[in-house]
């Protein structure tokens, strides 16, 4: 059974319903299972509780798995509480479905035998060492993973107890062929259409907003001019690089850095190389053959340029005597590299093969291997000792700055005295705006937790990047509101003289409408043949009109659709069938009608086993 279900977890139906189920299963881990009464309880379904430890391990491996998935994106939306809060609200509610299918399971009697629970443990491929069941490694894993052989056997059986209810639903939806067939015909089809835009922006001049009506506006829409909560900051920012801009660095100082690393100035021995290449081609008995009689006509006298120009294969290197470039050991393939590393000034190599074919290789030049002057290098090495003396006082001034800001809480002047730099002060902004270097989700976590905004303390030292690193405080903070009238009245005039526009052209579109029933069509109206669902240069609005008006029979198929500003009188003339329907398309609807159906039935089971059931949920503390 657990074999199947791990053949089948690999579809497309797992993306959409096991990752639901199953997935939250690994996550708690067998403390869910065998929870302690003692323990407090985050829920209780039909009285069997999900303790608060078994929540907050789910939540924090759902943590991790998001952080993978969404990468540095995560960071911004960890930090908003509010987001970290329905996540574990959808972890509970995850758990809580498990525990229903579980208690499902138990009611139809639902089992899974010793014998199945070992069959599945020596078939998984993570316990085998060549193909073959590894009790040592087995018991070193689930070790690894927090598990007794006891404890992992009992994980076992519920999750496969749990899948076969889950994977028997899964498994019982169906798609007819017909049905995902019909949905790539809709998808596939073209429409020609007329239409005619009435745009609203000539009409603005006609149209004019009382002080009263926007006012009453603004009392029935207070929701839209919600003022976000807005802070300022004071900050202290230490690096290493801006350190490093300050250090002076002597001649004698370079030069006693120059002569003790003298090794990392050294320039490699450097080989200018040519070559006559045979490419592989289909028969390389027959690409050998050529490089051979090539090689024969240089032993014989020839000039191996002429011969590169005549009978190389690279014909861009052919043009210029078969002369390539100038090579340190260990760039090109080993073959390669080995021959033209044992060649004399002059000399060409035998036949080598790489990769590539066959080449004849000839030595042109070399440059010996050498050591860079100090003046060559002076920069470079003043560079890396202002950093090297720039990271040292970075550690010293970064435990400072750590210890005088949680010393002296309440102010970041003696800090900034302690480390000599100044405190600088941010911009007003919100938490999706922060300006540079406060545009990081640590800080912006830093700023608005209750330590810094509530209790008005210095932050802990936060790590912006290597050798970076800030203290923030708060310097204004405004909580969010309402917005006054008199803020935002400008701006609700110009919305509502642009509805007052938008009526006006709805009712010039209706006008129309109705002259073109009546048989008087625009002969302005813009023409489009075999419109696509995706098509490009017309507003989506036509777009979506088309495709929702009916097949024309008899009668003229005519609407408006609303624009953004202003709108548009649409008539449909005609509806294209595809020729042919994708073969692929219809195997991938039916794989997503597929997965659609059976996900609907999962939530439909979990809303009727909820409906049904006891859940109570624990008041966070």
């Amino acid at each position: 059974m657990l074999e199947k279900i791990r053949e089948g977890s690999q579809g497309v139906i797992a993306k959409g319903i096991l990752v639901l189920v199953i997935l939250s299963f690994a996550f708690t881990g067998v403390s869910s299972y065998l929870g302690s009464s003692s323990e407090p309880s985050a829920a209780t379904v039909n009285g069997e509780e999900i303790s608060k430890s078994a929540l907050e391990q789910a939540y924090q491996s759902e943590r991790a798995r998001l952080e993978q998935q969404l990468g540095d994106m995560y960071n911004t939306l960890a930090s908003n509480e509010s987001y970290l809060a329905s996540v574990k609200q959808n972890v509970l509610e995850r758990l809580i479905a498990d525990k229903l299918v579980d208690q499902a399971a138990a009611d139809l009697g639902l089992t899974v035998s010793d014998q199945q629970i070992k069959t599945a443990i020596m078939n998984e491929p993570a316990f085998q060492t060549d193909g073959q069941f590894d009790n040592d490694r087995y018991l070193a894993l689930i070790r690894q993973l927090g598990y007794q052989a006891n404890s992992f056997r009992d994980m076992m059986r519920g999750d496969m107890t749990r899948r076969q209810l889950v994977v028997t639903l899964v498994g019982s939806e169906f798609v007819l062929p017909g049905e995902a067939e019909y949905l790539a015909q809709i998808q596939g089809q073209t429409r020609d259409i007329r239409y005619q835009i009435v745009d609203a922006e000539p009409l603005l001049a006609g149209v004019s907003v009382s002080d009263e009506e926007a006012n009453t506006y603004y009392q029935q829409n207070q929701s839209l001019f919600v003022r976000p909560e807005t802070i300022a900051l004071d900050y202290i920012e230490l690096s290493a690089n801006q350190l490093a801009s300050a250090i002076q660095v002597s001649d004698e100082e370079a030069k006693t850095y120059y002569d003790e690393n003298n090794a990392q100035y050294l320039q490699a021995e450097k080989r200018l190389a040519a070559h006559i290449l045979v490419s592989l081609g289909d028969d390389e008995d027959a690409a050998k053959a050529k490089a051979e009689a090539i090689l024969a006509k240089l032993q014989a006298g020839e000039d191996f340029e002429a011969l590169a120009k005549s009978d190389s294969d690279d014909s861009f290197s052919g043009e210029q005597g078969g002369k390539l470039d100038w090579f340190e050991q260990g760039v090109m393939e080993a073959p390669f590299d080995e021959a033209l590393f044992a060649l004399e000034k002059g000399q060409y190599s035998g036949i080598v093969k790489t990769s590539f074919g066959y080449h004849i290789v000839k030595l042109l030049d070399l440059q010996a291997a050498s050591t860079s002057p100090f003046e060559a290098v002076k920069d470079k090495i003043v560079a890396q000792i202002q950093q090297d003396k720039a990271i040292n006082e970075f550690y010293t001034l970064q435990q400072r700055l750590s210890d005088v800001s949680y010393e002296v809480p309440d102010t970041l002047a003696e800090a900034a005295k302690e480390v000599g730099v100044a405190v600088k002060t941010s911009p007003v902004f919100t938490r999706d705006n922060a300006p540079e270097p406060l545009d990081s989700a640590d800080v912006i976590k830093a700023a608005f937790s209750n330590t810094v905004l509530l209790d008005g303390m210095n932050s802990d030292v936060i790590e912006l990047g290597d050798n970076h690193v800030i203290v923030v405080r708060v310097n204004k903070h405004s909580a969010a509101g309402t917005m006054e009238f008199a803020e935002v009245k400008a701006t609700i005039i110009e919305r509502l003289k642009q509805d007052k526009a938008n009526e006006l052209a709805r009712d010039k579109a209706q006008e129309v409408m109705a002259a073109i029933k009546g048989g008087e069509i625009p002969t302005d109206m813009i023409a489009r043949t075999e419109l696509s669902r995706g098509e490009q240069g017309i507003d989506t609005s036509i777009v979506s009109k088309a495709f929702e008006m009916a097949q024309p029979g008899s009668d003229l198929v005519v609407d408006t659709a609303a624009l953004a500003n202003g709108y548009a009188v649409v008539i449909l003339d005609k509806v294209n069938q595809p020729e042919s329907v994708d073969e692929s398309l219809v195997t991938a609807l039916k794989q997503r009608l597929n997965s659609q159906y059976s996900e609907n039935d999962y939530r439909a089971l979990i809303a009727a086993l909820k409906a049904q059931a006891e859940v109570v949920y624990t008041p966070a503390e």
